[in-house]
């Protein structure tokens, strides 16, 4: 004869609760590029991003640029020959860094200034997959705007109207482009997170 328990212990089998909902966007995955015009929150809103997601990377151009210390050629309007390789070899240290990251299981969000050609160039260098582009396009009042709130100088040899002209004109509407005037970094990242299967970009893949 089976033992007769008291109705109280004979509790019925439940399913863990679901915690998730359709509107919770999965986590990201591969490599996040984050570009813009100096002063568009590129860092701030790579740095935020990356801080929300559970194993990840924020690998900024600029950590290249500061690492070459004699013979350094900025960038200008009217830039020397020197000046691109230089650009180029920083952006090929960062794609091969964003990489490895990656091969390593680390989700990377990548932000730097990447315009025109050099985008697409930066892009089809990049092996991981999947692969995001995020183009932070604030208004150039909002830009001039933050510029005077910083406490670097990014616009002494560019103006705001021209370098945010080459932004509109000659970079490929690919990815996801964001209005961020009047949001914080916080909502930005918010709509990164709601919107990333539109960031999705799938170049044609060069080695440099």
């Amino acid at each position: 004869m089976s033992p007769r328990y008291p109705r109280a212990m004979l509790l019925p089998v439940t399913e863990p609760p679901n915690t998730s909902t359709s509107d919770t966007p999965p986590p990201l995955t591969g490599v996040l590029v984050l570009t813009g015009v100096m002063a568009a929150g590129k860092t701030t809103v790579a740095r935020t991003l990356a801080d929300r997601l559970p194993r990840s990377a924020h690998v900024g151009g600029d950590a290249f640029l500061r690492m070459v210390r004699g013979g350094r050629e900025d960038m200008t309007p009217h830039p020397t020959q020197e000046a691109r390789r230089q650009l180029r070899l920083r952006h090929r240290l960062t794609a091969h860094t964003a990489d490895l990251l990656a091969e390593e299981g680390f989700t990377v969000v990548v932000e730097d200034i990447l315009i025109g050609p050099d985008l697409t160039r930066f892009l089809a260098t990049l092996r991981t997959r999947p692969l995001r582009l995020v183009v932070l396009a604030p208004t150039p009042r909002a830009i001039a705007d933050r510029e005077r709130e910083r406490t670097k100088d990014g616009y002494l040899t560019w103006d705001v109207a021209t370098l945010d002209g080459l932004l509109r004109a000659d970079t490929p509407r690919q990815g996801l482009w964001l209005d961020t005037s009047d949001q914080t970094p916080a909502a930005t990242v918010e709509d990164i997170l709601a919107r990333a299967d539109e960031a999705l970009v799938t170049p044609d893949r060069r080695d440099d």
